[in-house]
């Protein structure tokens, strides 16, 4: 599907500029289609063929874009390896692909280029590929933030569901809106997503690292019509003094994907850029579709839900019997979809414990309230036990959020030797606000959780640890509190404790 969407997007479109390098180089539609061919062509040289694998540990730049092109013309699997992960954790997820190419220097898909070039002056291109929905075509890794991560596979036929789900899968009559990168191509929301932008003749432009400054100049001198990141790039952006000084009457819509916001960050971004605001679910597994929240929502759906499903999706919430839960009940979500992945790569075990009856476990908890909107309840393995009592961290977090002091909150568990764990809340403070007291923050929550569910140390952080994915490093904060660790940030116990 991507390879006969490149291909016609190149007829289509032409000299139009699909992406602009960070150093303002445009690869436009036409030029991505017959540098892609070219890189095909090196491949083949090389061995490459249908089914073999293409690891790309590749920054998130034009290259990458024609790389993954490439190997989609040959029939082969695209394995995108996030370049922000340790040397030795990229080489581990490289490795899981079990590769035919890994693709780790812009100069190694520039030589693969000259040398396809030259094949094709001899005529020795590869064979013409036979269009086929079920041909695997990417491998995307999850996050691994519980645990050790897997590759999901996608093929045509998912993405084709997912251009359908986020545009209805029609084709741009003319030039398409301008689009910032924000996340790293390895990402599912991009591997997955990458034939809808090409159908819908978008222009996307690149910085060489993602800075909220930068981002939000790029955004400006674009005039382009949305913002599509994820939560911490939002407070980044909304708290950057770069946000005072722009007109963004041409931002009708900021897209935070991923996972909830906290209502303070959601009430701010609204301010700061007056458009609607869309929270929009899912995981990698779901293929980067699930629940959103109306842009025009009142502030319950739009502070305190992930929304409702999105069209196709369908979501239930059920027991640990697999039951489905009553209204409001928490339990796990489950997610059904076409645009959601085959499967887990060579592990069937772990893919059997995922799908399950044509259904995604999504290991997320979750109530569905009265109107029919999803309000997430933290994840399954975030679960602590303090004193035989159980503590979802995210309950917690929520009623946090609330406190005119707090900007972010985590609430991770701490080994003790008594109750077994305790609570530590983790806090970002507001700006301009003074770093809020554990006897103040234990005040604000009591009257709404009760005493097992207090946190019983706090840490004052200037910000929260992120993954390369841009995501709450929860395993990072629950690994210092069970290190003892109290070099991080400012520490206080409530009295006597």
């Amino acid at each position: 599907m991507l390879a006969e969407t490149v291909r016609a997007a190149g007829r289509r479109f032409g000299d139009l500029p699909a992406f602009v390098a960070a150093d303002g180089r445009p690869l436009t539609y036409r030029a991505l289609d017959a540098r892609a061919h070219a890189v095909a062509a090196g491949l083949a040289a090389r061995g490459v063929g249908e089914g073999d694998r293409v690891a790309l540990r590749l920054p998130s730049a034009p290259a990458y874009v024609v790389a993954y092109a490439a190997a989609a013309k040959l029939g082969a699997v695209t394995a995108g390896v996030n370049p922000r992960l340790a040397p030795p954790e990229q080489e581990a997820l490289a490795a899981l692909a079990d590769p035919a190419v890994t693709l780790v220097h812009e100069d190694e898909v520039a030589a693969l280029e000259a040398a396809g070039r030259r094949a094709l002056d001899r005529h020795a291109g590869p064979p013409p590929l036979a269009p086929d929905e079920d041909r695997p075509a990417a491998l995307v890794f999850t996050s691994g933030t519980t645990g050790r991560p897997k590759a999901a596979i996608f093929a045509g036929r998912q993405m084709r569901a997912v251009a359908v789900a986020d545009t209805g899968g029609t084709w741009a009559d003319g030039p398409g809106p301008a689009m910032l990168g924000s996340t790293q191509f390895a990402h599912v929301g991009f591997m997955t997503k990458l034939p809808w932008y090409l159908r819908r003749a978008t222009r996307t432009h690149l910085l060489a690292r993602w800075r909220a400054d930068d981002a939000l100049r790029t955004i400006a001198a674009e005039r382009m019509p949305s913002i599509g990141a994820v939560a911490p790039q939002l407070a980044l952006m909304a708290r950057s003094p770069e946000a005072g000084r722009h007109d963004w009457s041409h931002v009708a819509l900021v897209v935070a994907g991923g996972a909830a916001s906290p209502p303070a960050l959601v009430e701010e971004v609204r301010r700061t850029f007056g458009a609607g605001y869309s929270i929009r679910y899912s995981s990698t597994e779901s293929g980067g579709c699930g629940t959103a929240t109306a842009p025009g929502a009142d502030d319950e759906e739009a502070m305190h839900t992930v929304g409702r499903p999105r069209s196709g999706v369908a979501v239930e919430v059920r027991d640990a019997a697999g039951r489905p839960c009553a209204p409001g009940e928490v339990g796990e979500l489950w997610l059904r979809s076409p645009t959601q992945m085959v499967g887990y790569w060579r592990d069937p075990l772990a893919t059997a414990a995922t799908l399950v009856d044509g259904w995604v476990r999504t290991g997320d908890l979750a109530s569905v309230d009265a109107r029919g909107c999803v309000r997430l309840a933290g994840r399954r393995d975030d679960m602590y036990v303090r004193g035989g009592y159980n503590v979802h961290p995210a309950e917690v977090e929520a009623h946090l959020a609330g406190h005119p002091d707090v900007a972010e909150a985590v609430v991770v568990p701490r080994p003790d030797p008594v109750m077994g764990s305790v609570g530590v809340a983790v806090v970002v403070p507001a700006a301009h606000r003074p770093a809020p007291r554990l006897e103040d923050l234990r005040a604000w929550l009591a009257p709404n959780l009760a005493r097992d569910k207090l946190p019983e140390a706090l840490r004052v952080v200037p910000a929260l640890p992120l993954t390369p994915m841009l995501k709450v490093d929860r395993r990072r904060l629950v690994a210092d509190e069970a290190a003892g660790d109290e070099a991080t940030g400012n520490v206080a116990r409530p009295a006597g404790g």
